[in-house]
């Protein structure tokens, strides 16, 4: 099992490209960074995490260009998605700084995609959050096509595209791994049917027992990695039994000073686990 960090690159904290050096210099294998493009100031969708947004969800860098910089600073660290918001997004457009930062990285990029919890902020984009699902299906399919065909054409209700060529072509290939995110009772059924892995968060309900089922249903190897992971030997033991591929924790946004307390506790339930 391998070890992660997840952060929220905002301008006020740690640049994107210092917090990668410093989490690769410790020997981190991941770094994925969190995406919003805004948050309504009106906003009627409850937050999962509890009742008080924090700051940090409105105040975050370009997702893509933050991993450029963490891209730059660093030569083995995997960066990725933690996770991209593809309901928000022009399909087309994505496809492109995806291929370009796996190109520019020498192939780290990790594609962690998500629904997106903020009904608002969909719909602020164009996104019916009814219609969520098929959307982030079809785009995340059509870049696919994008990645993997020089000349490339779609077909779908919500992405239509005919002849188009795009590079670069992402280094990893056929593409960088597509991680989908998220807990709902459809998840599984996307990861099989267009994932290279399962991405749950920790606290996901019943996320072991699903991990389970979607070992059982797979005619192929999908990668398992976990969000959100508390610094605690005992739920990382619990990871490692159920096969969990690499697992992540969040740090605090912030400086070094207030980050580097919390990934030193990180580093110590490793320890404990691993013994070393």
């Amino acid at each position: 099992m391998e070890f992660g960090v997840g952060y929220f690159p905002t301008h006020d904290g740690m640049r994107p490209g210092e917090i990668a050096r410093r989490v690769e210099e410790r020997g981190h294998t991941a770094l994925f960074f969190a995406e919003h493009t805004h948050i309504p100031a009106v906003r009627e969708t409850p937050w999962p995490g509890g009742p008080q947004l924090p700051q940090k969800y409105w105040h975050t860098y370009d997702l893509f260009v933050a991993l450029t910089a963490a891209a730059e600073a660093t030569s083995r660290l995997r960066i990725g998605s933690g996770v991209c918001l593809v309901t928000e997004r022009d399909p087309i457009v994505t496809a492109k700084e995806v291929a370009s930062v796996d190109h520019l990285s020498g192939g780290r990029f990790e594609f962690g995609v998500g629904l997106g919890w903020n009904r608002e902020e969909m719909r602020n984009h164009g996104t019916d959050p009814r219609l969520r699902v098929p959307v982030m299906t079809e785009r995340i399919k059509a870049m696919k096509e994008i990645w993997t065909h020089d000349e490339a054409s779609f077909a779908g209700k919500h992405v239509n595209f005919e002849r188009i060529w795009s590079w670069p072509k992402p280094a990893q290939r056929p593409h960088p791994p597509v991680l989908i995110g998220g807990g709902g009772p459809s998840v599984l059924d996307r990861v099989l049917d267009h994932g290279d892995g399962w991405f749950p968060q920790w606290r996901d309900e019943n996320v072991f027992e699903r991990i389970a089922e979607l070992r059982a249903r797979a005619d192929r190897f999908l990668q398992v990695q976990m969000l959100s992971v508390p610094p605690e030997a005992k739920a990382l033991e619990e990871c490692e039994r159920a096969g969990v591929d690499r697992v992540s924790v969040w740090l605090p946004s912030g400086p070094w000073s207030r980050v580097e307390p919390a990934l030193e506790k990180w580093e110590a339930a490793i320890g404990e686990l691993t013994g070393r």
